[in-house]
């Protein structure tokens, strides 16, 4: 099977066709770059949009659903295998370890707790799979300047720009994904020498 890239993305059906339409391209673009998917196994929003895009080019789709969303008819039917748990963090986890690379698309608050997670466990060199935020039409930037702020009043070490890369189009993820630079832990977490 190919690499699995983890997708985090809103499973809102009110938002502007544009959105859906570019998470219909990701998923395309997925597995014409050797990609499969992991994600929350949504059949709705830009998780369903994603799916479904993956699979009309043949992909491989893998599902990660709690039971009481399973149980309300939530989850995608055309998954190739779909992994039910108990809950979220459990969701989570199982995402993250399978999980060979990370990639956000807009979402709302569900998608950044899961791009956070991500993120904090990069910096503690827990996991390094590349993460990538799909910034379409800016919409990221205010969270880029956040991010920013953290780093500037120093409550995160500098360097939080290397947990991640941003990509302004969908065809800009695919090499961010295979060449962004390999990622060093906060100095606060390495190991002492000797």
């Amino acid at each position: 099977m190919t690499r699995l890239l983890c997708v985090y993305c809103s499973s809102s059906q009110q938002l502007d066709p544009k959105y859906y339409a570019a998470a219909d391209q990701v998923g395309r673009s997925m597995v014409t770059h050797g990609w499969s998917l992991i994600y929350g196994g949504g059949k709705v929003g830009l998780m369903g949009a994603v799916a479904r895009g993956v699979k009309a080019e043949g992909g491989h789709v893998i599902g990660v659903i709690p039971e009481f969303m399973k149980s309300r008819e939530l989850a995608f039917d055309g998954a190739d295998e779909m992994v039910t748990v108990e809950t979220m963090a459990e969701r989570k986890g199982a995402m993250l370890a399978r999980a060979d690379a990370f990639l956000a698309l807009p979402g709302g608050i569900g998608t950044l707790e899961e791009i956070a997670e991500a993120l904090t466990l990069r910096s503690l060199a827990k996991i390094h799979g590349r993460a990538v935020f799909f910034n379409q039409d800016g919409f990221y930037d205010d969270l880029f300047r956040f991010f920013d702020r953290i780093t500037t009043e120093r409550f995160k070490a500098s360097g939080m720009s290397r947990l991640y890369a941003v990509a302004s189009t969908v065809d800009a993820i695919w090499p961010l994904l295979e060449t962004a630079a390999g990622y060093e832990a906060d100095p606060i977490w390495r190991p002492a020498a000797g």
